[in-house]
């Protein structure tokens, strides 16, 4: 057989060679150094066999980090081994602990267990250090194929494993990855040896996780490893794990009376406090404002709706896993609202509608209801009840470019606006081979092609991901990235030529036939309360003056300024600004700490002088420290926060 190099050189080697082969043909020091491989730009290990003809590339100890899911894997089995050599020490037989699934991961790799008892955060260093004792042991991780006989007979112990062997087919080969004593059922790649590993690795954190994802099968321990090629590396991801925590919006909504999620209310439904109110009527008066500018139509539809609408929609059959059971009343079946569109859909065609009358666009900050399971859920980010900030536009097929681009700028504007400037664009298409895509395969690729012209318009980058439309249409996601350097999916716009055909909707056109329309989705915050977890964590809780719940701290020197400060309080107010007074009986410094701690940010301060001349001192926070003004003259400041808050600068 014959495989290549990246400078093009063939190489002859034995049938069914493997990248080691490769790598001792081209000499015995890259042999020793190699640590993976890459087959047609397919990560692979050393010992797998290469495909006849394949363009490889080897990696070595001086690039490790081109490697980092096969380095990551390996160590998630040196995690493995340390659990149950840690468990054999302390008395129990080597089958008494049971493993799930295994991958790598983002930054990492965790494993699932069955242990005979629970495993710690406080024990994670004990099995770090053994991990370390099987990197230095040197150990050769071997693969080889078995039987699904041999394979069941290997694991007859473990419940979990017997599963997933049993789903394999009969005939094909199975693959199980040893180092020392230890074996696993594992597809790979690995690392050649247990002493070519990284250690610059950390155990995090241990959760519980259904097997299988399905809230019916037993709870397994999960036990989560960051892992890097560097130490440097390592260092630099945990500092941003613990700015990480410091921002958690969970933490911060507590913190600053944001939200709260009561049990007796139920899991994965947030219940928004007075300061979070004002955050979410902010962002909506925001998005109003702009829509009220582009020819946008409030519109407002229930929380629950007959069943029917959803089967006709599709989203009954197509998102099954996540609706709410449906209810009975009256011989009927209603259903928990999962999405907005078809309601909105029924107000389009609640009157005829003529080519003079579109583009149509409805929109509204409607709740809909999905069903996460429990694990799943996370403070505002995950939740059961959102609310979505959705809008749906019904145009000619002459109209839907330029609907399409102004929806695409309102987008980059919403996001701009809160300081979210790394965004990246992904067109979703349809995957031809999935059965869940809807109708026609003309006004797919048609859709598809008018998603990717107006991207490439107005010149911003983007990728394509094949089967990652919605079931009814071609989708644009902005995937933005925080200050912490995570993505996050944002906003999304939707063709959808489906929905308009199977309500059967149409418009009369200027030869008297009825037409059909077609359809944007569009959601510029997606949902308003993921959209405020990730600000939160954005802002780190110091949000700018607009948006700040509490925006300005009047902070009296003494009690004879008490009434001087309400006076501001109260003209502040009429203004249309969020002013309170601090008349504690705090000192002064102490009070200004509190309004910071509190992260309102402006605060003023009075005393004799600036009641004297009807002014103030001021400390504002700014992105890099505290910026203080003395004698500012009070309503040259109160023109000034006005304007600011307007323009939402």
């Amino acid at each position: 057989m014959h495989v290549f190099l990246p400078d093009g050189k063939q190489l002859e080697l034995k049938q069914g060679a493997t990248a080691l082969d490769a790598a001792q043909a081209i000499g015995p020091r890259l042999a020793q150094d190699a640590l993976a491989a890459t087959a047609n730009g397919v990560l692979t290990d050393l010992q797998t066999p290469l495909p006849e003809g394949a363009e490889i590339t080897l990696i070595t100890k001086k690039n490790p980090g081109q490697a980092q899911s096969v380095f990551r894997h390996s160590l998630g089995h040196a995690m493995s081994q340390a659990v149950g050599e840690y468990y054999e020490r302390k008395g129990h037989p080597r089958e008494a602990v049971k493993r799930g699934v295994g991958p790598s991961i983002e930054n990492g790799f965790y494993q699932d267990f069955d242990l005979p008892e629970p495993l710690s955060e406080e024990e994670l260093p004990e099995i770090e250090k053994i991990m370390r004792e099987i990197i230095g042991r040197g150990l050769d991780i071997t693969r080889s194929e078995v039987s699904k006989a041999q394979a069941l007979e290997q694991f007859g112990f473990d419940p979990y494993k017997v599963e997933l062997i049993s789903a394999l087919p009969d005939d094909e080969p199975i693959t199980f990855y040893t180092q020392g004593e230890y074996v696993d059922l594992c597809r790979g790649p690995h690392f050649p040896s247990t002493g070519k590993l990284p250690t610059a690795f950390k155990l995090t954190s241990t959760s519980g996780a259904y097997w299988r994802g399905n809230e019916k099968n037993p709870i397994l321990q999960r036990v989560y490893g960051v892992a890097f090629a560097t130490q440097k590396e390592l260092d630099e991801y945990m500092e941003r794990l613990e700015e990480a925590k410091r921002r958690d919006h969970r933490k911060l909504g507590r913190e600053l009376e944001l939200f709260t999620i009561d049990p007796l209310v139920g899991k994965g439904l947030p219940l928004w406090l007075p300061n979070g109110t004002v955050l979410r009527e902010e962002l909506a008066a925001f998005l109003k404002e702009q829509q009220f500018q582009r020819g946008y139509q409030g519109v407002i539809t229930p929380n629950i709706g007959n069943l029917e609408l959803y089967k006709t929609s599709g989203h009954y059959q197509n998102y099954s896993d996540s609706n709410f059971s449906p209810i009975t009343v009256d011989d009927e079946q209603y259903m928990l609202k999962p999405m907005n569109c078809p309601h909105h859909v029924r107000i389009y065609d609640s009157k005829p509608r003529s080519y003079r009358d579109l583009p149509v666009r409805l929109a509204e900050f409607g709740t809909v209801y999905r069903y996460e399971q429990s694990g799943e859920l996370n403070g505002l980010t995950r939740v059961r009840g959102f609310t979505q900030d959705d809008a749906h536009i019904f145009c000619r097929p002459d109209q839907l470019k330029k609907e399409f681009l102004d929806v695409l700028d309102l987008t980059v504007l919403v996001l701009r606006t809160f300081g979210m400037n790394d965004v990246r664009f992904r067109v979703g298409t349809r995957d031809p081979a999935d059965e869940k895509y809807v109708g026609d395969a003309a006004n797919w690729q048609l859709a598809e092609d008018q998603i990717i012209q107006a991207v490439e318009e107005v010149g911003l980058p983007y990728s394509i991901e094949p089967g990652d439309a919605a079931f009814y249409g071609p989708k644009l996601d902005f995937v933005v990235k925080d200050v912490l350097g995570r993505e996050w999916q944002l906003g999304t716009i939707q063709v959808d030529y489906n929905l308009p055909e199977r309500f059967d909707i149409s418009y009369v056109g200027e030869d008297g036939q009825d037409h059909r329309p077609v359809m944007i989705h569009r959601a510029p915050f997606g949902s308003l309360e993921r959209f405020v977890g990730i600000l939160i964590e954005h802002y780190a809780g110091d949000f700018p003056l607009w948006l700040a719940p509490r925006q300005i701290a009047i902070v009296p020197i003494a009690d004879r300024h008490n009434a001087y400060a309400e006076e501001l309080r109260a003209e502040l107010h009429k203004a249309g600004l969020r002013a309170e007074v601090d008349d504690t009986s705090n000192r002064m410094q102490a009070k200004v700490r509190n309004a910071e701690l509190s992260k309102i940010p402006m605060i003023l301060v009075v005393g004799d002088k600036e009641q004297e001349a009807r002014e103030v001192s001021t400390r504002e926070r700014w992105p890099d420290g505290h910026k203080e003004r003395k004698g500012v003259s009070f309503d040259d400041l109160k023109a000034e926060l006005l304007e600011r808050y307007k323009s939402r600068s």
